[in-house]
């Protein structure tokens, strides 16, 4: 009989072991599964994020929007903003005069929401003013949400932790729950979405989406209908704001995230198309040039510093602000934030 117990006892440990490896193999595919820092994982919580730069004509931030209706004094006069349609009353009487500050004043108390859809009471200016300026000291980067992707919801994911080896599947009803998975799991935590999924895109149209790279893709092609600056190294404007300042890389991904590796860089792009680069002790020389290649225009960079080898790509543009420049090279991302 023992014999028997022994082998039935066997059997199972065996089993058991033969599915957590199963499930360890589907949940970490190198191409499916998704880290707290992946270039997808960013994109999703921009897509999810609740939105607040439609707003900032009243409060010049994208770190959260205000709850309305809310009054605000301009110049002197009273506006009351009960919808979105009021942001233009409020612009026309900020450009009618040129001569003046453009100062916009609220009528305490206020209530703004934040990315994560959580909601504050502000109760005067000072207030205000600290969550603002707490809030861009978060933000290494200021792009904007990406609000002309919808994801249909439910969706389910797959959530893996590799510190107690436990996996379990989230059903995700909408934004909030999405953006706050994707906030709240850390470095040892990796998702998969259980895929095929669904999303309207910048057109109105219900898209199938089967993986990763096509959800990727999806979001990347529709940033340019958000109202994001899209473009590249040909446009005077985006050439002005990448001549203009001292640049760090804020994000490298091959593979997987390498931004520790370059943040001691200070970048200068010089107008004559030479680089400067400076790491706190020395400097080092580089070259930039701007290029179109099928519509899409790109930006190569070149470097002396071996070090920065891996950075001398052909990348495309994706979108950029006075602030911070998103760049592609297949499945490689580089960003530079301005310092």
């Amino acid at each position: 009989m023992k014999p028997i117990k022994y082998l039935l006892l066997s059997c199972v440990a065996i089993l058991f072991i033969a599915c957590q490896k199963d499930e360890l193999l589907i949940i970490q595919d190198s191409t499916q599964n998704l880290s707290y820092n992946s270039p997808l994982t960013n994109l999703l919580s921009r897509v999810a994020q609740s939105a607040t730069s439609k707003d900032n004509v009243l409060d010049n931030s994208s770190c959260f929007s205000i709850h309305l209706p809310v009054v605000v004094i301009v110049d002197g006069k009273q506006i009351i903003v009960s919808n979105e349609n009021d942001y233009k009353t409020v612009q026309s009487v900020l450009d009618a005069f040129s001569d003046d500050d453009d100062e916009i004043d609220f009528v305490y108390p206020i209530t703004i929401q934040l990315k994560n859809f959580n909601t504050q009471q502000i109760l005067n200016s000072d207030q205000l003013a600290e969550v603002i300026s707490n809030c861009n000291e978060d933000n290494e980067d200021d792009f904007d949400e990406i609000d002309c992707v919808d994801i249909n919801y439910p969706i389910k994911i797959s959530v893996y932790n590799a510190n107690n080896q436990i996996a379990n599947t989230v059903a995700i009803q909408n934004d909030r729950d999405l953006f706050n998975a994707l906030k709240n799991f850390g470095s040892n935590v990796f998702i998969a979405i259980n895929y095929p999924i669904s999303v309207t895109n910048s057109n109105s149209q219900n898209v199938i989406i089967v993986n990763n790279l096509e959800f990727e893709a999806i979001i990347e092609s529709s940033i340019k209908d958000c109202g994001s600056n899209s473009g590249g190294a040909g446009n005077a404007n985006f050439v002005s704001v990448l001549t203009n300042g001292i640049w760090q890389v804020s994000y490298f991904f091959k593979s997987t995230d390498e931004t520790i590796s370059y943040k001691i860089y200070k970048f200068s792009f010089n107008p004559n198309g030479s680089i400067t680069v400076s790491d706190g002790s020395s400097n080092s020389a580089g070259d930039w040039s701007g290029f179109v290649n099928n519509g899409q225009e790109g930006l190569e960079l070149d470097f002396d510093n071996n070090k920065l080898d891996k950075l001398e790509r052909d990348w495309k543009i994706l979108e950029y602000t006075s602030t911070s420049i998103r760049l592609k090279n297949e499945d490689e991302y580089l960003s530079f934030t301005k310092k």
